[in-house]
């Protein structure tokens, strides 16, 4: 199902469950009971909660955004890492080339067919692409320069090779959700008790009072909708956060996209 489709189905529920329970107060109202005022402490006490989860789910979003630049990254310098690999190794001879940038390919192909499936799934990486990034790094070590033009690209090699390691690990310990249990508990309850609290300033069934009551509950659930879109690193469906693979190698992305 569509992230769309579920934000927009969540917010006509919620907006729903608003009007109804206006209605349902509105029409158990005690005939003598004053709505035209509402207590100070209630309006102090809905300011001071409304206040505090904003300030919650701030932070909650920032950590989240955080959270997604950092794996952004990390997938970004595995793929700079690569292609730098996959050019420097123009100095060796054609065949070593050749078998040098075929387990680039490999490995992208790997990466972008298997792993990121797997990864906006909530599964861990397929342990194939360490193998295949760790062969990678087996020939090019074995692989002795005969001039000096290669001697000076050898060491290069092994280190974006490594930086391409180092990235891939950050890739995959990345791979899980941000913010544990108990935070989806807390947000999701201050939400409930922030709408809830809606009831308290004695809402009435004006046109109005209801259109504010429905777009500050859609708002909500915006928001926490943003939060949970977010908790996954990489997107939580399609192979988007993948692009840096795609833009560096087509070819490899053309084969992992008919695999």
């Amino acid at each position: 199902m569509s992230e769309w489709l579920i934000l927009a189905i969540a917010m006509v529920l919620v907006c729903a469950l608003v009007f109804a329970c206006t209605v349902i107060r509105h029409r158990r109202v005690a005939p003598d009971e004053d709505t035209s005022e509402t207590p100070d402490v209630i309006e102090y006490m809905t300011m001071m909660v409304g206040v505090v989860y904003a300030i919650v789910l701030g932070l909650a979003i920032a950590g989240v955004w955080e959270a997604r630049g950092s794996a952004e990254d990390s997938v970004r310098r595995e793929a700079q890492a690569l292609y730098e690999v996959s050019q420097r190794a123009d100095v060796y001879p054609a065949a070593v080339r050749d078998r040098i940038r075929g387990e680039v390919d490999a490995y992208v192909t790997h990466t972008v067919a298997v792993d990121w499936p797997r990864l906006t799934s909530g599964e861990p990486a397929s342990p194939e692409g360490a193998a295949l990034l760790a062969k990678l790094r087996s020939d090019v070590t074995h692989q002795s320069p005969a001039t000096e033009l290669q001697a000076q690209a050898y060491q290069p090699l092994l280190d974006h090779i490594a930086a391409a390691d180092d990235a891939r690990h950050s890739r995959v310990q990345s791979d899980e959700s941000t913010l544990p249990s108990v935070v989806w508990f807390g947000l999701l309850t201050g939400g409930v008790v922030t709408v809830g609290l809606i009831f308290t300033l004695q809402i009435r069934r004006s046109g109005r009072e209801l259109l504010l009551a429905g777009l500050f509950s859609a708002l909500i659930v915006f928001l926490l909708f943003m939060v949970w879109s977010f908790d996954a690193p990489f997107g939580r469906e399609g192979i988007d956060s993948a692009d840096p693979f795609q833009d560096l190698f087509p070819k490899a992305a053309l084969a992992a996209a008919i695999r």
